[in-house]
């Protein structure tokens, strides 16, 4: 037997004796008194737990009754505070309700109201913006000058203060010291008076000569009538019966004839000084001390007999224009028989024609050397040009009167500037230039690009912003001068074309201003002859030849 067995054994025996004496002790009974009185401790203990803690539980019952009761006693109240709060509440929505009611009633019939009012507001600002646009509009009309529009200077009523430009310094009026005088033109004397020493100058003990003559010139003019009387004895033909004498020179027709000297200083301040018929007669009467007397019918009839007398040369002028590389021309309004007509001027450097038209366009072009010239046509953007001649020239000065027009209408924009500073910086790059230098063509790219970009800034701001209804005149020069833009760059490649169109304006305000004296003519005849008449004064003028002198000739 191993030792792990022996122990196995051992155990065994002494767990069977612990369980037999066990088994004795509940067989005699020892053990069940035992277990009796420790029952009965138990259960005596058990039962005094009990009592205590059913005495507790009444206790608790007791208090818990109490809590209930109290706490329905204040849940009650609560319930009848709340009862009350919310009547008060409900008279007070109810209340709310009924004024909320009232109030949403005035608010319809406010807001009624309002809504006419809005409609009203909104009228009444439509119609303050139109009312604004219309006195903007009159503002620019009044602000409408030649210096900001194609209005001629003549056409300004109330002229503003020319201001002088120089700097005011503390020198004196006149000639200054150190600088070459200018003193009046000395003429041809046709006599000569000495003066007579005073005898005392002549004491030569005081005074000794210095060996200067001090000359002075009186100037006068002095208008006689010179009268020469032609006569010849008549004789009658013993076989015809007819009266004959020696033959006059031509002219010489009437009892009492005008050679060209008289016939020229009237028609001269007729036509070229606007002096009405009835004024030359009283000058003409005054100079001559009342010794002439001029009828009416003779001075009316000079234009037209001066238009007959110059038909070959007003045909070189003609021609003349035709070689010429540019011709400046432009139209303007007169006035025949109370109709409406118009004057279209020709002009190159040496020569000007005008012509009496019935009516602009087309029709006011044929026979009139635009519709035969082939070379660089000069003009303010009128359309009708551009179907004549090989080339055109946009005149500048209308673009700069206009972009300063812009810029006093629309001070908001910033191309009308840029535009205007371009246009001046073109002119001046072109008058620096000499006349018979080569163009520079790369420079000229420059402008157009800078021309460009303008126009790009000018599209964005009008974008942006779009013109007004009452004021386009800057939108539309600005579209003009992105179609017509090579048309305003010809100048710069032909130094022969002049930049501007100003000299066919200059010789048109000689129209405008007989225009103003005369009113209107009296006739469409009455005006082709006033027009044949300025064609060879304004030649003349342009020559600088003697205007009297050359009146003269061809009247002779």
């Amino acid at each position: 037997m191993t030792g792990v067995q022996y122990e196995f054994m051992t155990s065994l025996q002494y767990e069977n004796r612990d369980l037999k004496r066990q088994l004795k002790a509940f067989k005699n009974g020892e053990k069940y008194l035992s277990l009796k009185s420790d029952n009965k401790k138990q259960l005596d203990a058990e039962y005094a737990l009990r009592r205590k803690l059913e005495k507790s539980l009444a206790e608790s019952n007791i208090r818990i009754s109490t809590l209930h009761r109290e706490y329905t006693q204040v849940l009650e109240d609560m319930e009848k505070e709340h009862a009350r709060e919310l009547r008060a509440k409900d008279a007070r929505i109810k209340q709310l309700y009924e004024r909320w009611q009232k109030s949403e009633s005035r608010a319809d019939t406010y807001l009624d109201g309002l809504k006419d009012l809005k409609k009203r507001f909104y009228e009444l600002g439509v119609e303050l913006e139109e009312e604004k646009e219309i006195n903007r509009k009159l503002l620019i009309q009044l602000k409408r000058d030649h210096e900001n529009s194609s209005l001629p200077s003549s056409a300004k009523q109330n002229r503003k203060k020319i201001h002088n430009s120089r700097e005011k310094t503390d020198r004196k009026p006149g000639g200054q010291p150190g600088h070459k005088g200018h003193g009046r033109k000395i003429y041809r004397p046709t006599n000569r008076v000495e003066i007579e020493t005073p005898k005392e100058y002549l004491d030569i003990s005081k005074f000794e000569p210095t060996g200067r003559i001090i000359k002075k010139q009186l100037v006068s003019l002095s208008i006689n009538l010179a009268v020469d009387e032609l006569s010849t004895p008549e004789y009658r033909d013993l076989q015809t019966n007819q009266f004959v004498h020696a033959p006059f020179p031509d002219g010489v027709v009437n009892d009492v004839n005008y050679d060209g000297s008289v016939k020229a200083i009237a028609f001269m301040l007729n036509n070229y000084c606007n002096v009405s018929i009835e004024k030359v007669r009283e000058v003409l009467a005054e100079i001559t001390d009342g010794q002439l007397e001029i009828s009416h019918g003779m001075i009316s009839n000079l234009a037209k007999e001066f238009s007959k007398n110059t038909e070959y040369e007003r045909a070189k002028i003609y021609d003349e224009i035709l070689r010429s590389p540019f011709v400046c021309t432009d139209f303007t309004t007169a006035r025949n028989g109370g109709k409406k007509s118009n004057v279209l001027v020709c002009a190159v450097p040496s020569a000007v024609m005008y012509s009496a038209r019935e009516s602009k366009g087309h029709k006011g072009v044929a026979e009139t050397p635009v519709a035969d010239y082939l070379g660089t046509l000069v003009h303010d953007h009128d359309k009708t040009f551009y179907s004549y001649g090989i080339n055109h020239q946009e005149c500048s000065s209308h673009p700069l009167r206009y972009l300063k027009g812009s810029i006093e209408n629309e001070p908001n924009l910033t191309w009308n500037v840029e535009m205007r500073k371009l246009l001046q910086e073109m002119i001046h790059y072109r008058n620096m230039q000499e006349d018979d230098a080569e163009p520079d063509l790369e420079k000229v790219e420059e402008f157009k690009s800078d021309w460009r970009t303008v126009l790009e800034v000018a599209k964005r701001e009008y974008d942006y912003e779009p013109p007004s209804k009452y004021y386009k005149e800057g939108y539309n020069l600005y579209k003009r001068l992105g179609d017509y833009m090579d048309y305003h760059f010809t100048f710069l490649i032909d130094y022969r074309v002049p930049a501007t169109n100003n000299l066919s304006e200059r010789l048109l305000r000689l129209v405008k201003r007989k225009q103003q004296a005369a009113m209107t003519f009296r006739s469409f005849e009455g005006l082709e002859y006033y027009c044949d008449a300025m064609t060879i004064i304004g030649t003349l003028r342009l020559q600088k030849r003697n205007l009297y002198k050359g009146i003269a000739e061809y009247f002779s």
